[in-house]
């Protein structure tokens, strides 16, 4: 199924860069949509409440402008939505989100069919993140235009499905877009991700580790420090939703990696974002398992340079 018209020959490489709590900003949004893929950020990144028009008319603005400067064309942006009880600002922030008219809303947690409601009004799209079908299947009922699976292996709130099992699944009963998630962090694994089925790759912790992120240096660096994927850690104690976090970072915080202890999952905290006295995302850093294959902090618009050609390179060899 062709991608929303939103997207239409506005997308250099078929990515999504995925909403980073805290590291998400303007500027990572702003470079990543010039650079040719779909910027994001938490509609909570925004604080207080009144910085979020600010964010969005921001975004706009400088977008707007440049397309006018260039004759290029600027990827869409999204905000992503934390749809959870927690989350006191979610009317004001969709309020936001359908004044200024925001292309594309990323849900989290739960796809309200009132948030579908919203973006469909103005023409916005919904893509929902999900880790197994039966959250699929409630999200297609609530009017979703497309499907995340964030798979085994992705940075922060993750799943434990494979995306070879989850996403032909997906397939058994959704035509729609799937932008799909899990240690993607080079030009090949994107061209994979379409060959499993998915549409778009959905990339969150490659971009972590560059110059636009609004991450202090001491994460990027772990995350370029970071051997392989075994540097990660899957746990729920943070925020009381499994997650995968970088076990350096947990030692830091002066946690024992290999001896957490299980979060309650009913005092799940998004609005302060932990439960512990060391909090997610500030202290305990999320990664995914694709932290291996990440070894410097370039701009934007250089890595997706990098990525162009891996993708590029990565089709040819295989037609070949």
């Amino acid at each position: 199924m062709p991608l929303p018209k939103v997207f239409e020959g506005r997308m250099r490489l078929p990515v999504i860069g995925s909403p980073l709590f805290i590291v998400s900003g303007p500027e990572l949004v702003i470079a990543q949509c010039k650079a040719g893929i779909v910027g994001s950020f938490p509609a909570l990144n925004a604080r207080p409440e009144p910085v979020l028009e600010e964010w969005i008319v921001r975004i706009k603005t400088e977008l707007a402008q440049w397309e006018k400067q260039t004759g290029k064309k600027a990827a869409p942006f999204a905000v992503n939505q934390i749809c959870h009880s927690s989350n006191d600002r979610l009317k004001h922030d969709m309020d936001m989100c359908t004044k200024h008219e925001v292309p594309i809303i990323i849900t989290s947690l739960r796809a309200p069919k009132e948030i579908v409601e919203s973006a469909h009004s103005y023409g916005g799209v919904v893509f929902h993140d999900i880790i197994n079908i039966r959250h699929a299947k409630k999200a297609v009922d609530e009017g979703v235009d497309g499907l995340i699976p964030v798979c085994a292996g992705a940075g922060g709130h993750a799943g434990v499905m494979s995306p070879f099992a989850l996403v032909a699944e997906l397939r058994k009963f959704w035509n729609g877009p799937i932008a799909l998630s899990g240690s993607i962090a080079n030009g090949r694994s994107i061209l994979a991700a379409q060959a499993l089925g998915a549409d778009l790759a959905y990339m969150g912790t490659r971009f972590i580790a560059t110059r636009e992120a609004n991450a202090p240096a001491q994460y990027k660096d772990a995350l370029i420090d970071a051997a392989s994927g075994g540097d990660i850690v899957y746990t729920n104690l943070f925020t009381g939703v499994h997650g995968n976090y970088l076990r350096s970072s947990v030692v830091a915080a002066g946690l024992d990696p290999d001896d957490l202890p299980v979060s309650d999952k009913s005092k799940m905290n998004f609005g302060s974002g932990g439960n512990t006295k060391a909090k997610a995302w500030r202290d305990i850093w999320g990664s995914g398992q694709g932290v291996g294959q990440i070894h410097d902090a370039p701009t934007v618009e250089e890595l997706i340079s990098r990525l162009e050609a891996e993708y590029r390179d990565a089709r040819q060899a295989l037609a070949a």
